[in-house]
């Protein structure tokens, strides 16, 4: 079950000031909103904070859909379980990034939500999210493609599973961390995965065994540098050209 909201006052100037380290700039930051749609933006965001523990689910497939939830710190694997409670991993979502879009047209979340770390949350109401923007074209529209990119990151994933090699998957997922990273300001060649070998692998379609042969693969023709889970990529252009 999600922990106990805790009422914070979240400011869109505190925001706009450090955007970097807010997820919700996937919100506020890039619709340019005059004052006054900034004022309504803030009285919206002015709500819920959630703080989860390595391990805890923010939510659970059957749940209400209520909010949408921005990571504003920690790292969550969206994982969707099958009748004989296989689960399966569908997405990982890190810092600045939405979960729970998945729930919009169903009305309940269709997939769980565990935080691989501890981790904080903003909750966003989406009724009151839906008014506002049918009130702010500049917001609508920004959420519309956040929207688009959900669909297609999923598209992209089906494609990978039905068409790429093994070595083409770990490519690929590990210059996608790299991508992601990079947009939040971190470093695109150096960071620390929050998955284990074993989830990469449910995620990416492959057993165990092959992830770790070809994570000591990759290194030794030196295209990454891998202690534990602290990842340095050597040669994305090599990996690039390995992704295809």
């Amino acid at each position: 079950m999600p922990l106990q909201s805790i009422p914070i006052k979240v400011s869109l100037a505190n925001l706009k000031a450090t955007c970097s380290s807010c997820s919700l700039h996937e919100l506020c930051l890039p619709m340019g909103l005059g004052a006054d749609d900034t004022a309504r933006l803030d009285s919206l965001l002015d709500g819920r904070r959630q703080r989860l523990r390595r391990g805890e689910y923010l939510y659970r497939a059957g749940d209400p859909f209520q909010s949408l939830y921005a990571i504003r710190n920690g790292f969550f694997k969206i994982v969707e379980s099958n009748a004989e409670g296989e689960e399966k991993i569908i997405g990982f979502y890190m810092l600045g990034e939405l979960m729970g879009m998945d729930a919009i047209s169903t009305d309940q979340h269709q997939y769980h939500a565990v935080a691989l770390e501890d981790s904080t949350v903003c909750e966003v109401p989406f009724n009151d999210l839906e008014k506002l923007a049918s009130r702010l074209p500049a917001l609508q529209h920004h959420f519309h493609r956040l929207m688009s990119r959900e669909i297609m990151e999923e598209e992209r994933h089906m494609l990978m599973l039905g068409g790429m090699k093994a070595e083409q998957r770990l490519a690929a997922f590990l210059l996608g961390l790299s991508q992601r990273f990079a947009k939040r300001g971190y470093s695109p060649s150096h960071f620390y995965l929050r998955m284990t070998r074993e989830e990469i692998g449910n995620y990416l379609g492959l057993t165990l065994e092959t992830v770790s042969r070809l994570f000591s693969r990759f290194q030794k023709d030196g295209l990454i540098s891998v202690q534990h889970k602290d990842v340095e990529i050597k040669d994305p252009a090599a990996l690039k050209r390995l992704r295809g």
